[in-house]
């Protein structure tokens, strides 16, 4: 096994080798197999992180399945490049990795059309489905077909710095409702002067956790309903904490941005409402927090139709013209799906498994020695069982005209709604406009 990092110049000239290199005259490239009778398979990923899960991954595979060994090549793409050059090697045929990560916002890009590029992989799903949480699978599925697997199911937590709550006379215990919320962050920023909770301007996460639990969607199929009731009560009531000082707008627009995990580390925020795989980044990047930082369900409006949804992720996909598409596919669904693969997703990355059987297995969760279980507080696990009989599934993550209405929210809408106060149904009957105009 070996790993590429590519630059974003080096990854246009590997596009283009690659493209050259590639298949021609419309013939099925045959599988590359070592002296040692081990298959190559090539990846690409857009995060060093989830390159050495997969390779401890491939490892775990070749030592089960000797007769089925992979080779896995991992090539690590930025971000925009990886997704911009899967599409246009989709899109000329050739110059194709094997197995791809794809992130969420982008994966509706992936499969449109009636017969899309992606391998089917429901039938080697078929051995572990009944432990997974279905809204995952839901989130990469298309008429009734699994077109990549998840990473993580990403549920919506709360993160409260207790120090800092303490010393304000605010138990984060009490906090329930977003009405409870923002009555401490009231109290909190009176009390302090300092930011309680996250407006965000750079991403679309919290705003669809509020709308699916006020039973809204943002989207019908393909057509976008962003100026909705529930999302006009979403903006709004998120507007209306921002004026009393109960969220703020943070450094980068994002609690997951570099700028972000300094500020919080220094104390500048008090709470943050994000996917369960947030912890990840506070033992990562916020290393004077160990200690001080609780996990607890998020808040929810009164009679919510969910309790939490999934947010964020990475869909893995095989590509279905991929010379090594069976072994790939089998190898991924044991990488992404297994027991033993959801054990390493938690105690490597920190990420909430999909694989729900890893979250009744106490040896796993509650581990004294594990380094997530060792810096919060409180257990991420017995959060997560407490809410997981109110795990939804948003629709509107899977419609295929989803990354417009992501990217639309996280350039202009969230911005012209938290830094320059445009009222909620204004700001999205324009959003509204944009979209049909963008989409037609």
């Amino acid at each position: 096994m070996n790993r590429r990092r590519i630059i974003p110049m080096a990854a246009v000239l590997a596009l283009a080798t690659g493209a050259l290199a590639g298949c021609s005259g419309g013939e099925a490239a045959a599988p590359e197999v070592n002296e040692d009778g081990s298959t190559v398979v090539d990846m690409w990923v857009f995060a060093d992180v989830h390159a050495a899960y997969y390779e401890a991954m491939a490892e775990a595979w070749n030592a089960e399945n000797p007769d089925r060994a992979i080779d896995l090549k991992i090539t690590v793409y930025p971000y925009e490049e990886m997704h911009n050059n899967l599409q246009l090697a989709l899109n000329a045929g050739e110059g194709l990795p094997d197995v791809v990560d794809i992130e969420v916002n982008k994966f509706a890009n992936f499969v449109r059309g009636e017969n899309p590029p992606l391998g089917d992989l429901t039938e080697v799903a078929e051995p572990y489905v009944e432990d997974i949480v279905q809204a995952r699978l839901d989130l990469y599925s298309k008429d009734g077909s699994i077109y990549a697997f998840p990473t993580h199911v990403g549920a919506f937590v709360a993160f409260y710095n207790t120090e800092l709550l303490e010393g304000a006379g605010i138990d984060y215990t009490t906090i329930e409702t977003w009405d409870d919320f923002s009555a401490a962050g009231q109290t909190y920023n009176e009390a302090t002067g300092k930011a309680f909770g996250i407006a965000e301007t750079a991403v679309t996460f919290v705003e669809p956790l509020i709308t699916a639990q006020l039973g809204g969607e943002w989207m019908d199929g393909d057509t976008p309903q962003v100026d909705s009731p529930e999302a006009v009560e979403t903006i709004s009531m998120l507007q209306e904490m921002k004026d009393a000082g109960a969220i703020s707008t943070i450094p980068g627009g994002s609690p997951d941005d570099e700028q972000a995990y300094g500020a919080i580390n220094s104390g500048d925020y008090a709470a943050v409402v994000y996917p369960a795989w947030y912890t990840s980044r506070f033992v990562d990047y916020m290393p004077d927090l160990a200690g001080k930082i609780a996990i607890a369900p998020a808040p929810v409006p009164e009679n919510a139709a969910v309790q939490t949804i999934g947010g964020g992720g990475t869909g893995t996909a095989v590509i279905g013209s991929s010379p090594v598409a069976d072994i790939a596919a089998d190898w991924l669904a044991f990488a992404k799906l297994s027991p033993e693969a959801n054990v390493a997703v938690w105690e490597e990355l920190g990420f909430d498994p999909v694989n729900m059987s890893v979250w009744e297995d106490e040896a796993v969760t509650h581990n004294p020695d594990n380094k997530f279980n060792k810096y919060f507080q409180t257990n991420l696990f017995d959060v997560l069982n407490e809410v997981k009989d109110g795990i939804g599934h948003w629709e509107s993550f899977s419609s295929p005209n989803w990354p417009s209405v992501d990217n639309l929210f996280r350039t202009v809408t969230l911005n012209e709604a938290f830094e320059n106060g445009v009222p909620a149904q204004e700001v999205l009957e324009q959003a509204q406009t944009d979209l049909e105009n963008e989409l037609g």
